[in-house]
């Protein structure tokens, strides 16, 4: 049952990278105008610019340059950077575990404080309800960039805590990596947390509510154990599908906090690539996240069943 499970998500996460890769193919080769020319500049000669058309296989049908690239991409091979030569696949790896670990920082701090502010809001109500939700619609609120400006201002530049730019290898320092990670991590961070706080909250109010919960404390469980035994568990698969979202939003939002603390992450890539008409590394970012996207999802739904057995059922 759980083989099949898995299946069935391997075989639909290839199924949206298939249909994601061809989408973006498309929309940057149809739409990329004269790449040839873009790449050799204004002043390059009509003969030169054909060379070149020529030597990218750019005058080939779509269709055949589309069929290469995904041959290439089923065996690792995602081509060249049209600017840099270096492949696209080393360009996207050597960034990646910078960009990752702010997510995946993130991501855990988005978790525990998320699900402390969630419950507590749920159980003790009143002012602690208010006061979470104030703090929610003011994470929604506020948008991640004025947050990574603020923390700069705040905790580098006056306060002298942290560096306000750069980035340092976990090899090199590990207390200069947590150094450099740290005020990206929150302004990242503090958009979710007011987002799955929301979810929790709601998910544990609605559990507090079902015949279980009056049925286990009848039998003389107490109030925590209930809580925490069973009630987070139920309320957990609401909270795992937000956290995926959140996952995707920050690979996004990674792009912005990375521009604004100097980092060299896939943000730098993308903007660079995206602003010369780097196509090829453009698809290789493009298929990279897609793929990501997909296994954090895969990792989600495992986990939704294995807290939800019905989610495998269905």
């Amino acid at each position: 049952m759980v083989f099949r499970f898995i299946l069935r998500r391997l075989l639909s996460g290839v199924v949206l990278l298939f249909l994601i890769s061809t989408i973006a193919f498309s929309l940057l080769y149809v739409g990329g105008g004269d790449i040839a020319r873009r790449i050799l500049g204004q002043m390059a000669t009509p003969e030169t610019v054909a060379q070149k058309s020529e030597e990218l296989g750019l005058n080939r049908p779509l269709y055949e340059q589309y069929v290469d690239w995904l041959s290439g991409a089923v065996r690792g091979d995602l081509g060249s950077s049209w600017f840099t030569g270096q492949l696209v696949t080393e360009g996207i790896t050597s960034r990646l575990a910078v960009t990752l670990s702010l997510v995946i920082g993130a991501i855990i701090l988005i978790a525990i404080v998320a699900v402390i502010l969630g419950v507590w809001a749920a159980i003790r109500g009143g002012w602690a309800d208010k006061f979470v939700q104030a703090i929610s619609i003011l994470g929604f609120a506020i948008p991640g960039f004025l947050i990574a400006l603020g923390l700069v201002t705040l905790f580098a530049l006056n306060l002298k805590l942290f560096k306000p730019t750069g980035y340092t290898a976990f090899t090199d320092s590990p207390s200069g990596w947590a150094a450099s990670v740290t005020l990206p991590i929150i302004a990242l961070a503090i958009g979710g947390i007011a987002g799955v706080a929301q979810q929790v909250r709601g998910s544990v109010v609605d559990a507090l509510r079902q015949d279980y919960v009056r049925t286990l404390r009848s039998r003389g469980l107490s109030f925590n154990r209930v809580v925490f035994k069973h009630v987070l568990r139920n309320a957990g698969g609401p909270a795992l599908a937000v956290l995926a979202v959140q996952f995707v939003g920050l690979l996004g939002g990674a792009v912005i906090v990375e521009q604004i603390f100097a980092i060299p992450g896939l943000g730098q890539v993308s903007v660079q690539a995206t602003t010369q008409g780097d196509i090829p590394m453009v698809m290789g970012l493009v298929v990279a996240t897609a793929a990501i996207v997909v296994i954090v999802n895969l990792l989600i739904d495992l986990l939704q069943g294995w807290l939800n057995p019905k989610v495998r059922l269905s």
